[in-house]
C-alpha cells in the first residue's frame, strides 16, 4: 500500500515545516526557546572549555558554599543521577571540592575551589553579554517575562 499523502505532497527542502498545533504549545516553545538560548550560550563559552551546564552549578555553589548535592540539584533542576556525574566531573577539572558536611557526615559539602572561581569569574563575563542579548529580545517587558518564567516552574511542579 502507498501513502498516497506522502506522494501528493512532496516537501521542497525550503519549505517551512508545519507544526500543526505544536505551534500554539507553550510547552514546546519554551523548550526551543531554551535550547536556542543554550546553543548560543554553548558558541560562546566554547573557549572557555565548560559545557554551559556546568555554568549554573558552578554560580549556586558560589553563592551557596557548603551546599549538599541534593540541594544543588533541586535548586539548578537536576536530579541525582545527572547531579553525581556533573560533580565528579567538576572535581576532575579542580573546580568543585567536596568534604563530609559537619552537621552530617553522610553528607557531602560544596565548594568553590580557586580554580573554580576563576572559572566561574570568566563565565560571567560570557554570560553577562549573552544575557544582554537576550534583554534586547525581550524588551521592557523582562520583569513580566521572568515573573511569568518563574510561575510556569512553580505552579508545573506543583501539578506533579
Amino acid at each position: 500500500m502507498t501513502d498516497t499523502h506522502s506522494e501528493n505532497h512532496a516537501r521542497r527542502e525550503d519549505q517551512e515545516i508545519d507544526l500543526g498545533p505544536l505551534a500554539d504549545y507553550i510547552g514546546f516553545a519554551l523548550r526551543n526557546a531554551q535550547e536556542a538560548a543554550f546553543r548560543a550560550f554553548a558558541r560562546r563559552v566554547e573557549t572557555v572549555g565548560l559545557k554551559p551546564g556546568r555554568f549554573a552549578a558552578l554560580m549556586v555553589i558560589h553563592h551557596n558554599p557548603g551546599l549538599t548535592q541534593m540541594e544543588l540539584g533541586r535548586a539548578i533542576a537536576r536530579d541525582k543521577s545527572s547531579v553525581t556525574p556533573l560533580i565528579q566531573e567538576l572535581q576532575r577539572h579542580g573546580l568543585v571540592a567536596r568534604k563530609a558536611s559537619e552537621e552530617d557526615r553522610r553528607r557531602n559539602a560544596l565548594r568553590l575551589t580557586t580554580a573554580g572561581e576563576d572559572a566561574l569569574a570568566g563565565l560571567l563575563v560570557h554570560a553577562a553579554e549573552h544575557d544582554r542579548k537576550l534583554d534586547a529580545i525581550v524588551g521592557e517587558h523582562k520583569d513580566l517575562f521572568l515573573d511569568l518564567l518563574r510561575r510556569v516552574t512553580r505552579e508545573i511542579q506543583d501539578l506533579q
